[in-house]
């Protein structure tokens, strides 16, 4: 079995028991909680790669959770929320989650969320290059490649997609965004935002087989996705 330590933090009985036979299937060790304070001790103790993380727990809220383990650690987080208006989700993302999945939820997508985290958290770190399928980041000559050819970039879209990049496989909000890329005198603006999205996918030739998708959660952000095979 695969030394991938997975902790599902739930009060649900049956839903713990449902992830871990899923996640039992794929290979992945499974660590269960029922509580905020069990939570918090296995991280703790257990250090697991990946933590689903539901919000409702008896003796706490999940978002008080996330915010603790972030002050020592930056394991990657899914939430799992019955929650599905978008300030709930831009409060988490911005709190430190790493994704956030609505209730109920098809284990396949969860898989391939779990798996796009699991590649970026065992990235290189400092990497000279970021590839993914026919995209290349050359990031020590700022330079972008597609199928071996150069893309010609602005400098803002190539920001941009650096942004995207670094959190591969993560919804990044889109007032995240616009004070990393235009700063704080622009963070309302997001129409800029949506022109240099729209130009990006054109370039980097979205949609064929081996590139990666920049990804619209509406109302929240976006997220650069690429699933081998695609």
């Amino acid at each position: 079995m695969s030394n991938i330590r997975i902790l599902t933090i739930d009060d649900e009985k049956q839903i713990r028991k449902f992830l871990k036979i899923a996640l039992n299937a794929e290979g992945f060790e499974v660590i269960e909680a029922a509580t905020l304070s069990e939570g918090f001790d296995a991280v703790v103790k257990q250090k697991p790669e990946i933590i689903l993380l539901d919000l409702n727990l008896p003796d706490g809220y999940g978002l008080d959770l996330l915010k603790r383990i972030r002050e020592f650690t930056e394991v990657p987080v899914i939430v799992l929320s019955v929650k599905d208006k978008e300030a709930d989700k831009i409060e988490l993302l911005e709190a430190g989650a790493d994704d956030y999945i609505t209730k109920p939820f098809g284990m396949g997508e969860l898989l391939a969320r779990i798996r796009v985290l699991l590649r970026r958290n065992t990235a290189i770190p400092n990497q000279p290059n970021f590839t993914a399928g026919d995209l290349t980041i050359d990031y020590t000559k700022r330079e972008v490649y597609v199928k071996a050819l150069r893309i010609h970039l602005t400098p803002t879209e190539y920001n941009l997609l650096c942004l995207l990049a670094k959190n591969v496989g993560k919804v990044v909000t889109t007032h995240q965004i616009m004070r990393e890329i235009w700063g704080p005198g622009l963070a309302a603006e997001t129409g800029y935002l949506r022109v240099y999205v729209a130009a990006l996918r054109k370039k980097i030739k979205e949609g064929s087989k081996f590139s990666p998708l920049i990804e619209n959660e509406p109302g929240v952000g976006y997220r650069l996705s690429y699933t081998e095979g695609n």
